[in-house]
């Protein structure tokens, strides 16, 4: 029997964290290694979907606030 050892999986902070500096532009060349080594496209998938949609509601709710100020 060949079995291969699991590949080590990214914490959830990490995951976080990696989506957080990639949004923001600056992800560091061996975190974005180890990403795309150890990482899931679905865990990434799903956090940065998460966040695109926090700052979506966040840009409503400041443009809803600027609004009802004038």
């Amino acid at each position: 029997m060949n079995e291969e050892p699991s590949k080590p999986s990214l914490g959830i902070k990490q995951v976080i964290s990696s989506v957080a500096a990639a949004l923001l532009g600056v992800q560091s060349d061996d975190n974005r290694k180890r990403d795309f080594s150890e990482g899931k496209f679905s865990h990434f998938a799903i956090v940065g979907g998460i966040a695109v949609t926090l700052f979506v509601l966040a840009l409503i709710a400041i443009v809803q606030i600027v609004l009802s100020l004038t």
